[in-house]
């Protein structure tokens, strides 16, 4: 058998191997009889009793028996069904290691599930493309291209206090009902890249069609690919809809492009990891994750970031925005803080800011990019330390300003921020529908930073 299956063959099965369910628990399903061919990652079918076939991931062994996990439903599968595995040629396998699917330019403007198929009712996506490796290595460091020039987010907000370089990856930090999808809608409509690959990951179903008409609107989903796997997915679908997407984001990285990734949200993507992990045996750790899942997060979020150089000395860069959903308001869990250890800078959202009528409600103070101040001029830094040295002061000093226990005079840089915050807080506001370039918001920001006149006493 080991001979026939190293005769070179390309991509036509050599084979086909047969095993049997032997039992099921839970998410998982046990597998005998795949054990000296097969390992994980490696994807079988599974004949149900009621005829269905359904696709299924090796996650795990225990001995001889393969433990996989379907991406579909497990209804009409039962002991004893029969469980098939394509036996290919070793460079053939090598390459449909863990999946692949065929990437193309026509995929732009679509929404599709995270195994490649179209969602959105505009027919069969183009069937030729490149082989993209789903868990694909990141590129190696020592090859890897320098951050880009500075990029245009087209928020005011980010543009000022998160400036950010192509190439550099940001995690947005917000609970539940902040206004993240709504930021992540005009980050995707606005920026300056060349496309934008847009992954939801556990998304509500309800509100996948208010996303994409909403706030991703017909402008901003025509340069983007959109990859959905709902709340109510396996959890393997949830994982590999994160895979598709940075696949996506490669291939359009490769061709020297300047993509936009974003991804909503990585927290979900753990909660699958966690899923699969736990099915499959492995012990809880950290709050119920089990350890395999701290160590696939960096895989995943490496993947992001500038290329490899190529011949001609040029790159494509994969810029990122993760967001974590932060349970409970706990900035400090352990999703926020290994994701916070990994990224290059941190936009923080708080519900008292969105509460106050301030959109997006980012909290500047608390919010960082770590390419600052290297991508700013002299100038453009003064002006955002002097705003921060601000905002800070009046962050202090409001709750005595207003019960009236601060006497004016008493401290010159208490008496500027209380003038000057106000505007800078008109500076930071913005509506989904305005785009607002770098210039436009340093110029905005540098007449906020001058106090009005004081009125005569």
């Amino acid at each position: 058998m080991r001979e026939a299956v190293a005769t070179p063959r390309h991509d036509v099965p050599v084979g086909v191997l047969e095993g049997q369910v032997t039992a099921l628990s839970g998410l998982s399903v046990s597998l005998s009889g795949l054990a000296d061919f097969t390992g994980v990652g490696d994807r079988v079918s599974i004949l149900g009793l009621d005829g269905r076939e359904t696709e299924a991931e090796i996650v795990a062994f225990r001995g001889e028996t393969a433990i996989a996990m379907p991406y579909g439903s497990l209804e009409g599968v039962g002991s004893g069904c029969r469980a098939t595995f394509s036996l290919f040629d070793p460079s053939e396998r090598k390459r449909r290691a863990g999946g692949t699917l065929l990437v193309n330019d026509g995929w732009q403007g679509r929404v599709i599930d995270p195994m490649g198929r179209p969602m959105d009712g505009k027919g069969p996506l183009p069937p030729d493309g490149t082989p993209q490796r789903l868990h694909a290595p990141p590129p190696e460091a020592a090859r890897r291209a320098r951050l880009g020039p500075r990029i245009d987010l087209g928020v005011r907000v980010l543009n000022l206090f998160t400036t950010c370089r192509q190439g550099q990856r940001l995690g947005l930090f917000a609970g539940s009902g902040v206004g993240k999808s709504t930021l992540m809608g005009m980050l995707a409509r606005y920026t300056a890249c060349d496309v934008a690959v847009i992954a939801l990951v556990g998304e509500r179903g309800r509100e996948v069609r208010e996303f994409i008409e909403d706030d991703l609107g017909p402008e901003g989903l025509a340069r983007s690919v959109v990859v959905v796997a709902t709340s109510d997915s396996s959890p393997l679908m949830r994982r590999e809809a994160a895979y598709t997407a940075m696949a996506t984001a490669e291939y359009f990285r490769d061709q020297g492009k300047s993509v936009l990734m974003l991804m909503d949200s990585v927290t979900r993507f753990c909660q699958a990891l966690r899923e699969i992990g736990l099915s499959s045996g492995e012990p809880p750790a950290t709050r119920g994750y089990p350890p395999s899942v701290f160590a696939e997060l960096p895989r995943l979020l490496e993947r992001a970031g500038p290329g490899a150089v190529g011949p001609d000395g040029k790159a494509g860069q994969i810029t990122a925005m993760f967001s974590v959903l932060v349970e409970g308001d706990d900035h400090n869990e352990p999703v926020a803080d290994a994701v916070r250890g990994i990224l290059d800078g941190h936009v923080v959202m708080e519900r008292r800011i969105a509460e106050a009528g301030r959109y997006p409600a980012v909290n500047v103070l608390r919010s960082l990019s770590r390419t600052v101040p290297g991508c700013n001029s002299a100038e453009e830094n003064k002006l955002v330390q002097e705003a921060r040295s601000d905002l800070a002061s009046w962050d202090e000093m409001q709750d005595m300003v207003r019960l009236g226990a601060y006497r004016a005079g008493n401290d010159p840089k208490v008496d500027k921020a209380i003038r000057v915050a106000p505007a800078i807080e008109d500076v930071l506001k913005q509506s989904r529908n305005e785009r607002a370039t770098l210039p436009e918001s340093f110029e905005a920001l540098a007449r906020a930073l001058v106090p009005p006149p004081q009125a005569a006493s």
